[in-house]
């Protein structure tokens, strides 16, 4: 398995999303596909609202994390394909910014596998997310699950 990209900067379109899923109609094995969307939330904090989130990374370790991750996912299911990609910069409340693409031959593997590989993404993989809010405030964000 190559290196993929995985940060794209800014949110996560349907155009993107769509396209990706429309490369895999030429797989003829594939039987299943699950999708994860991450959307950033308008949480409320106290008497603020949460407008954004600005995500960075430590892309180094973070692609080294991502690659294990991938290797670990393509050991335990037996998928065929397997897609991440996160956003960097500023995602506003609303748009995705997680996308989580898996495909196999049957439904079982990818329902299993796409809830492994969320949440081996939010434990063990250096993206940090800033919270920003209505009133220009900040707090970095925990990840929960």
């Amino acid at each position: 398995m190559g290196k993929k990209t995985v940060f794209i900067e800014g949110p996560i379109s349907a155009e993107f999303i769509g396209q990706s899923i429309a490369k895999h109609q030429s797989k003829h094995t594939i039987g299943a596909h699950n999708i994860f969307l991450g959307q950033v939330r308008a949480d409320v904090h106290g008497d603020t609202v949460v407008k954004a989130i600005e995500y960075t990374a430590y892309e180094e370790m973070a692609n080294e994390k991502l690659d294990a991750i991938r290797e670990k996912a393509f050991e335990k299911y037996d998928l065929i394909c397997m897609h991440i990609y996160h956003s960097l910069g500023v995602v506003q409340a609303g748009e995705v910014c997680l996308f989580v693409f898996v495909s196999a031959t049957r439904r079982k593997q990818v329902y299993e596998a796409t809830e492994s590989i969320v949440n081996w993404i939010k434990e063990d993989v250096p993206i940090f997310g800033k919270e920003i809010f209505e009133n220009e405030a900040f707090t970095w964000k925990t990840n929960t699950k």
